[in-house]
């Protein structure tokens, strides 16, 4: 590679900082507070073009003075022949030279394709071992990803593991051929191994090179980059979980071979280029840690606001800076919460004096439970103890009351599902707790169940209702809540999901917000929390749950207004991942253009 080219890839890499530090995708939803949940794109991009380049050649300039790659496989060979010749190897069986098809791509001056069965001893066994000597085992948990091929150990006796598992020794060169441990390039050259012996877990490929022919490092390169993954990955046999890579393809896939002194400059260059790309990866962090926290801080401001004037003093701090505070799809969620959160609490929109006081909807909701127990629509249940002054988690606007789910619904359970329940004649769709999610029900691929007539109108859903997932254990599952809108006629729901029919319909999409804002995730979480730890809410806790319950004319104002919000919210987001798909395609783009 002329100087003029490889400076050209130096531009690439180091003037385009701002783009591979920038380029970032999330992996999930990111909990408050955590930046763990993204993936630094740009950076991880950026590592695997420095391992391309390296074992293609385009990393640091060739040196004519450099002795050719062919006079060292010409000297390598003359090594492992002699060492047959000696019966310390075996002979290794002669394959057909490399085709020009089976080359990926051109090699530079003095450069040569070869195998690593040319360069090395494969799957080597140790021998004349005392039984007793103390060495090095290697489970695959301590075999790490890092290109340098760090590994840890545990010290064992050689009688206890030299049958059944994997032989090495330091210098020797693994790779990690069952799936995911190959796709993510788990691999390792063994140094400081007890009494510089080991052996270790059976999913390996080893590779014993002869002392002082290569670099080991440039070959661990070579194993780790993204071209010999993804040809690796389309070799891999076996069923689905137990795939692995086989050893020919370890063995024998054409290998770019530099000069040994080349092979040095490359590993160092590497090893430079990655510190470079740790500092970005910390700085990057530590940007987004502060980022989040910035943005914490300001929002808290307005849960925290202790009047009106207040709150539209913090609000008007953030709003001037929308564009620089809201630019992660975490940051976005967290002013979504918070949203719902200033709703729930009644500092969204103003109050009006001449709206009816919740005190008397809450007594026209009495009145219409009482009547429906009358007639026989609805059971009558225990009543529950009044709720405290102490059970009211902040001051209430004034025309606003605490009630609970209880006081608003009628709360029910659903179907278990037993071999019974298989449809044979008189078989109905029913909701499981996969079709309910936060804020929407999924109908696509709905089971059935078989019911009576009687079952059927006991637990037919009717529109309104609100569903609420019980969490089966999983503190994120807990109460995950949506409204049946009436999509299809006739549909039943599964008992892990707990029915609430409103007494008065308008108000479901009022306590469906609130259940779903920080102050109703809080409240379920803290009466689903079993002494086991686990998280399980049940018809009588679902009762329990307390809600503030504003005027029904203020809470159609506050949904409005959330909705509203809520869209402009949708939108930033909508923004930012087109924004983040010309970053991922600029960076993907900058690789191609290295290449």
């Amino acid at each position: 590679m002329t100087m003029t080219k490889h400076n050209h890839i130096n531009y690439l890499i180091t003037e385009h900082i701002d783009i591979w530090s920038s380029v970032i995708k999330r992996k999930s939803s990111a909990g408050r507070g955590s930046s763990k949940k993204i993936e630094l794109y740009g950076i991880k991009k950026l590592r695997e073009l420095i391992l391309e380049l390296a074992v293609r050649g385009k990393l640091v300039p060739q040196d004519p003075n450099d002795e050719p790659a062919s006079v060292l496989l010409e000297r390598i060979a003359q090594e492992k022949a002699q060492l047959v010749k000696e019966g310390k190897i075996k002979k290794p069986k002669k394959l057909p030279d490399i085709t020009e098809d089976e080359k990926p791509f051109e090699l530079p001056d003095g450069w040569e394709w070869s195998r690593l069965s040319d360069l090395a001893q494969i799957g080597p066994r140790n021998t004349d071992v005392d039984d007793d000597v103390t060495v090095s085992f290697v489970p695959m948990p301590l075999i790490l990803t890092s290109y340098k091929g760090s590994h840890g150990s545990e010290i064992r006796k050689w009688k206890d593991i030299k049958k059944g598992y994997t032989h090495f020794i330091d210098g020797d060169i693994a790779l990690a051929k069952i799936t995911p441990c190959f796709e993510n390039s788990k691999a390792a050259i063994f140094t400081d191994l007890e009494n510089g012996i080991g052996a270790g877990t059976t999913e390996l490929h080893v590779a014993r090179p002869l002392p002082n022919t290569l670099d080991p490092l440039f070959i661990l390169l070579y194993l780790k980059a993204p071209m010999f993954l993804k040809v690796g990955e389309s070799k891999m046999t076996g069923s689905a979980g137990q795939k692995r890579v086989p050893s020919d393809f370890f063995a024998n896939n054409p290998l770019p071979f530099a000069p040994i002194e080349e092979q040095h400059r490359i590993v160092t260059k590497v090893d430079e280029l990655m510190v470079l790309c740790d500092e970005l990866e910390a700085q990057t962090e530590s940007s987004l840690d502060a980022h989040q926290t910035l943005v914490t801080v300001l929002l808290d401001t307005l849960v925290n606001s202790q009047n009106a004037e207040e709150l539209a003093e913090n609000w008007t701090r953030i709003s001037g800076h929308f564009d620089t505070l809201f630019t992660t799809e975490q940051s976005i969620d967290q002013l979504k919460q918070t949203i719902l959160q200033l709703a729930v609490m009644g500092r969204l929109v103003e109050q009006n004096p001449n709206d009816e006081p919740a005190s008397v909807l809450l007594e026209r909701i009495a009145a219409e439970k009482a009547d429906l127990i009358k007639q026989g629509k609805i059971k009558k249940q225990k009543p529950l103890p009044l709720i405290s002054e102490d059970e009211k988690s902040f001051e209430l606007p004034e025309r606003w009351r605490v009630s609970s789910v209880d006081s608003c619904f009628y709360v029910s359970g659903g179907i278990q599902k037993t071999p019974k329940r298989a449809p044979v004649s008189n078989h109905y769709p029913y909701l499981a707790v996969a079709n309910v999610q936060r804020g929407n029900i999924d109908i696509n691929d709905l089971k059935r169940f078989e019911v009576t007539g009687e079952e059927l109108d006991q637990y037919r859903l009717e529109s309104f209702d609100l569903l609420v997932v019980e969490g089966n254990g999983s503190e994120n599952e807990i109460g995950r809540c949506a409204i049946w809108k009436g999509e299809i006629e006739n549909c039943l729901h599964q008992n892990h999901l707990i029915k609430c029919r409103p007494a008065i319909h308008k108000l479901s999409d009022w306590v469906l917000m609130v259940l779903n804002s920080p102050l109703g995730i809080s409240e379920m979480k803290r009466l689903a929390v079993t002494s086991s730890g686990l998280y399980n809410l049940s018809v009588g806790k679902v009762r329990t749950i307390l809600l503030p319950i504003p005027p029904l004319e203020e809470q159609h104002r506050i949904v409005a207004k959330v909705d509203e919000l809520m869209a402009i919210c949708d939108q930033l987001k909508v923004s930012l991942s087109e924004e983040q798909t010309t970053q991922l395609n600029l960076a993907d783009a900058l690789v191609e253009q290295a290449l």
